[in-house]
């Protein structure tokens, strides 16, 4: 049975009791018995504070979208966002009121994903602030060991991107705030609760539990599994099918020939993919209300699908045959760099044309990841 760091909190109710706790937490904090961890922790009378990432401590809104403080209403516990406009720290007034702060949501696996960046902005304001961290650990759904894409250069920091990781980078987040602790020299009093009953060769498919999505665009463990690819396509603007049923699984636009682009992707043989000819029309985000022609990507076996390498070579492909239509998106601000290249981590993939050569450099990129994290491995 896997348990996450939750299932294992009990064991840990006597250091909490008279302490005021904030919890940086999402509808996917739960315990094995679906139990939210605001419950939990509220049930102890010690919860103070909520922390809110991108999407809501509920899960209600759109990748994006601004996050308010106001009281949850379930608990009246004030919610703080960490997802404003202006900035997406802890404040020193926030970190007054809590005496222990106790971050709890599930990752995806993939470098984009913004909880990273919330757990890493909360490791350097706890330890400025001098409060303990606790994290309850949670395993990484595309497993500990495959590690797969490019490494994230200085000068390419986002909020997509804001550690020098992989892609696809094969660690739990406890094991990610042991790195980043380390590695920047932090010194922050942290704690990870850990998990029972994971290795690193256990992904998703073998917990033998309910997908439980950690976003709105995440609601099945197959458009998580593509996520590392197809998010590049959030860098153009080409639909990753959001507005669909099937975001991050369908890939197309208007121009598309649908039947061609799925002859020419089968015709790589990638391993354990095959790309569906599709027509969808997107009911938000790139394309809304237009009928968009492109591929479906059908992963037939999830153990060799490579995410990474299925994405550049599918969006090398529509750039070049399609290359009177095919754009990037432009900079989100004058001087900026272009989503592509913080996405992707650096300007190899804007600006090599040939996806083998991008997929070599990838290649020496993580091996090397791969071979520097095994220090923070916490399990075997």
């Amino acid at each position: 049975m896997l348990y996450a760091g939750v299932d294992r909190l009990e064991k840990h109710w006597s250091q909490m009791r008279g302490k005021r706790v904030g919890l940086i937490t999402g509808p996917t904090g739960l315990d094995a018995r679906f139990c939210s961890t605001v419950d939990l922790l509220h049930g102890q009378g010690c919860l103070h504070a909520l922390f809110s990432p991108e999407h809501g401590v509920r899960g209600d809104l759109e990748a994006g979208a601004g996050v308010d403080a106001y009281r949850d209403p379930a608990t009246g516990v004030p919610v703080h966002s960490l997802y404003r406009a202006d900035s997406k720290r802890l404040t020193p007034q926030m970190l007054a009121d809590v005496d222990l702060l106790v971050f709890d949501l599930q990752d995806v696996g993939a470098r984009y994903y913004t909880y990273l960046y919330t757990l890493l902005y909360a490791l350097e304001d706890a330890a400025q602030a001098g409060v303990p961290l606790w994290v309850l650990d949670r395993p990484n759904p595309l497993g500990g060991l495959e590690v797969e894409g490019s490494v994230l250069r200085p000068g390419f920091e986002s909020f997509v991107g804001g550690y020098d990781l992989a892609m696809r980078y094969g660690l739990t987040v406890g094991e990610f705030a042991e790195m980043a602790n380390a590695e920047r020299g932090l010194g922050a009093a942290l704690t990870v609760v850990r998990l029972q009953g994971w290795r690193r060769g256990i992904a998703f498919t073998d917990w033998g539990l309910p997908w439980v999505p950690p976003s709105p665009n995440i609601a099945t463990f197959d458009a998580a599994l593509c996520y590392p690819g197809a998010c590049l396509f959030e860098g153009t603007r080409l639909s990753e099918g959001r507005g669909t049923t099937a975001p991050f699984q369908l890939i197309g636009a208007p121009y598309i020939d649908a039947e061609e682009l799925a002859r020419a992707m089968n015709g790589l043989a990638l391993p354990g993919v095959h790309f569906l000819p599709a027509h969808f029309t997107p009911a938000a985000s790139k394309h809304s209300g237009a009928a968009c022609h492109g591929v479906r990507l059908l992963v037939t076996d999830r153990r060799a699908f490579r995410p990474v390498a299925a994405g550049v070579h599918l969006l090398c492909h529509i750039r070049d045959a399609y290359s009177r239509d095919f754009e990037y998106l432009p900079p989100h601000r004058p001087g900026g760099r272009a989503m592509l290249e913080l996405l992707s981590g650096s300007e190899v993939l804007r600006c090599t044309a040939n996806p083998r050569d991008i997929l070599e450099v990838y290649a020496a990129e993580s091996e090397a990841f791969a071979r520097r994290k095994r220090a923070y491995h916490l399990y075997d």
